[in-house]
């Protein structure tokens, strides 16, 4: 069996439970238990797309990436495991969902790392559900209840959205990073390009899509494409380019999993945390792929938090980098993609 979350080790403790059950796994699920789960039946609903790439080859159709739970993938299940996740709003966003979705009668498990707030779920599923904490080990609470009532769930009723100072419509669903404004190192980073730039132009961890509709408001003739690996920072980014009157594909993606050809410009707001867990996965696999997807003269720009390790994975991709931008908690950097230096007679290597 491969590595297990804390979470996931404690859902095994209780293994027997399962085994003639229906099962629906969802939320913050960050491994694979699910294909690995003895049950009738597994489901799962992601909302995470790295975390369906793990899910689709074993689970096939039995796993479904989107924003919002399909009725038919949860339409026979009879117990839900739910994955706590960092964000309360998330949480009660997707626990709406699919509380709308489950029958009465449902058994639902919720389950998360202390420090996830999970002890919140009492008090957010109180009139659906009342949750009794069951176990509690690998530092995680583990909550049961019978679902009482269904609740009544409208996307609409969840989006909220936000006006730059330079008059962008931001369009934003719970989870989606800097959903209330616009944070300080997005600011930082704006701050470094001129107006009236030209050629296509790659947003990775878009979020609600900020930098991309900034970009294109300063420069109208930028092409652009838009990418996260959040069901909802998808959707937000089509709002928000929507909302603006402005063009461009919006695709989900793993930094580079989906992405196709290459850009004149790369812009990133990296994330550095996978859920709970501290993680630069994402942001070694943007900076070292990069350079497969610009073109001689094509730039890089993201900003990042100081103290992160990144002067040295730019210098190793791609030779060099240089600081535009900083601030007491922030740097943005820039790398330029150079001509290979020539060898022999003429020859490039």
């Amino acid at each position: 069996m491969s590595a297990l979350t804390p979470a996931s080790e404690v859902i095994l403790r209780h293994s027997d439970e399962f085994l003639s059950r229906r099962v629906l796994f969802a939320g913050d699920l960050q491994d694979t238990l699910p294909a690995q789960f003895e049950a009738a039946s597994v489901r799962v609903h992601c909302n995470q797309y790295h975390h369906w790439q793990q899910m689709a080859k074993p689970l096939g159709d039995n796993a479904q990436y989107s924003l919002v739970a399909d009725a038919e993938l949860v339409a026979d299940s009879d117990t839900l495991i739910y994955y706590w996740p960092k964000s309360k709003q998330e949480a009660e966003f997707q626990l709406c969902n699919l509380l709308s979705l489950l029958p009465v009668g449902a058994e639902i498990f919720v389950v998360g790392e202390n420090r996830s707030g999970v002890r919140s779920a009492e008090t957010v599923l109180s009139d659906f559900v009342e949750l009794v904490k069951i176990d509690s080990a690998r530092r995680c609470g583990l909550y049961h209840g019978r679902i009482d009532k269904q609740a009544d769930f409208t996307l609409d009723e969840w989006w909220d959205e936000y006006v730059t100072e330079g008059g962008v419509t931001v369009k934003t669903l719970p989870g989606v990073f800097s959903r209330d404004d616009l944070d300080p190192g997005s600011r930082l980073l704006l701050s470094t390009f001129e107006p009236h730039m030209k050629g296509k132009v790659l947003d990775i961890a878009c979020g609600a899509g900020v930098l991309a509709s900034v970009l294109a408001k300063q420069s109208p003739k930028i092409r652009l494409t838009l990418s996260d690996v959040s069901a909802a920072a998808v959707e937000s980014s089509k709002a928000t380019l929507a909302a603006n009157a402005l063009e461009g594909s919006v695709i989900a993606s793993n930094v580079y999993s989906d992405i196709d050809g290459r850009f004149d410009v790369i812009v990133s707001n990296p994330p550095f945390h996978d859920g709970l867990q501290t993680s630069l996965q994402a942001a070694e696999m943007l900076i070292r792929g990069a350079v497969t997807h610009l073109p001689i003269g094509g730039q890089l720009r993201i900003v990042a938090n100081a103290f992160l390790p990144y002067p040295a994975l730019l210098d190793a991709a791609f030779g060099s980098h240089e600081v535009l931008a900083q601030t007491g908690r922030f740097k943005v950097y820039q790398a330029t993609v150079g001509r290979p230096p020539r060898t022999g007679k003429g020859r490039r290597r």
